[in-house]
């Protein structure tokens, strides 16, 4: 890589040596700044146009709606003001509009300033002056502040065409190895599915299973309610104990994640002990299952892997299976899209939001004999273990790609490899 001939000191840590023929000024020195107006989803919805309305979010370019109307017209910088996503950069061209959680920026003199040019530097900068808080800002008066390098306008353009053209690549590359990974899942799901409805014989005779979506099972297999599955279902109460910051912690919905075996334990809420003790029924032990009731994974699974030093929430519930039932075998057939999707037909949804535990311990189960079960987790553990870790291994993979994507902008912004 080719480096320029001299180099002067920036004064600033995160910047370092700049080219010595480039200068210094402050963002509001060179910048007017300005702020979007509160809008409303409600003004959005009976106002739908095409004219894109940018928020604090950052999927979808900031996207969070469309409007009739626009507010802004021309080329300019916008940027989170609040929340999570403070001090997220980004260049807008055309007609649109900014929510009250964004701040505007265009060039002072045009002929000094790339906009192309300002999201690349400012997006390695703005996380220095972001104030951490309960909820994190980055306000007009304190982008004003940050420091800004200033090459030729020429240079910024030739700067921001080079960035442009290799982060495309790069976010194509990583693109692609996230829809490997969708597709490794996809086949993860698959595989599990076929191993739960239809066994890993596929010469085994099948009967109609009466079930009229799921069709034919395995002709030895049966067909029973998940209550009489089970040996215990443990819930507290129903109810929401007092909560603070010391005693026995309290696991919530939270901690079960979806396409995560294991519950989390990173814990908020702590309950005293002799709280714990009014309120819990039963305790839950290693081999249970954990199932959410509530919110955006209710019906999600997870099963206890090491002894729960933990009292379990309200909209939490745990599953003990009897005998006849292997847990692990359990935990794949409640995983499976065939279970979630029966939870949505006795539910008359396309979504579980609240999931009454009465009526979800009358869902029917299929029941292979225990040792199909052991079996069936045998050969499901060992494909998606491989697929696991491949999956991991992409992941670590897309890590570094983005590391280098993040070290080559900063390189080149603050000049310390030439591309011009």
């Amino acid at each position: 890589m080719k480096t320029y001939d001299k180099y002067k000191p920036s004064g600033i840590d995160w910047i370092g040596d700049i080219p010595e023929h480039w200068s210094l000024a402050t963002v509001g020195r060179v910048s007017n700044l300005g702020r979007g107006r509160v809008i409303s989803a409600l003004e959005i919805g009976e106002n739908v146009g095409e004219f894109p309305v940018y928020s604090s979010q950052t999927e979808n370019s900031g996207v969070m709606g469309y409007l009739n109307s626009y507010d802004f017209e021309g080329e300019y910088v916008t940027w989170t003001t609040d929340g999570a996503n403070a001090g997220r950069v980004f260049h807008r061209t055309g007609k649109f509009n900014c929510t009250n959680v964004c701040g505007t920026l265009q060039p002072k003199n045009w002929e000094q300033i790339d906009l192309r040019f300002l999201p690349y530097f400012l997006n390695l900068g703005t996380k220095f002056s972001v104030r951490l808080d309960i909820n994190p800002k980055l306000m007009n008066n304190m982008m004003a502040k940050i420091p800004l390098i200033i090459p030729s306008k020429e240079e910024q353009t030739m700067i921001a065409n080079y960035l442009d053209e290799k982060t495309a690549q790069i976010d194509l590359l990583i693109n692609n190895k996230l829809r490997l990974i969708e597709l490794l899942k996809e086949e993860r799901t698959a595989i599990i599915n076929q191993a739960v409805t239809r066994g890993i014989n596929p010469h085994a005779k099948l009967k109609p299973s009466d079930i009229a979506w799921l069709g034919d099972i395995p002709e030895h297999w049966e067909v029973k309610k998940l209550k009489y599955l089970l040996s215990k279902v443990i819930d507290n109460r129903g109810k929401t104990p007092p909560f603070g910051s010391n005693g026995i912690p309290m696991l919530e919905v939270k901690n079960i994640t979806d396409g995560l075996k294991y519950p989390t334990e990173r814990f908020e809420k702590y309950v005293e002990p002799e709280v714990v003790q009014r309120y819990e029924r039963d305790k839950v032990q290693v081999g249970d299952l954990l199932i959410s009731t509530v919110g955006a994974t209710s019906g999600k699974v997870v099963i206890i892997k090491a002894k729960p030093e933990y009292f379990i929430a309200q909209n939490v519930v745990g599953l003990r299976t009897n005998e006849s039932v292997n847990n692990l075998f359990f935990y794949y057939l409640l995983s499976s899209d065939y279970f979630f999707t029966s939870l949505k037909m006795i539910n008359k949804s396309n979504t579980i939001d609240n999931l009454k535990v009465s009526i979800f311990i009358n869902n029917v189960c299929l029941l292979p004999p225990f040792e199909e079960q052991k079996q069936i987790v045998e050969f499901v553990e060992t494909a998606t273990n491989t697929i696991d870790a491949t999956i991991a291994q992409i992941e670590k993979e897309i890590g570094f790609v983005r590391e280098y994507r993040t070290a080559l902008i900063s390189e080149v912004v603050t000049g310390k490899i030439k591309v011009v």
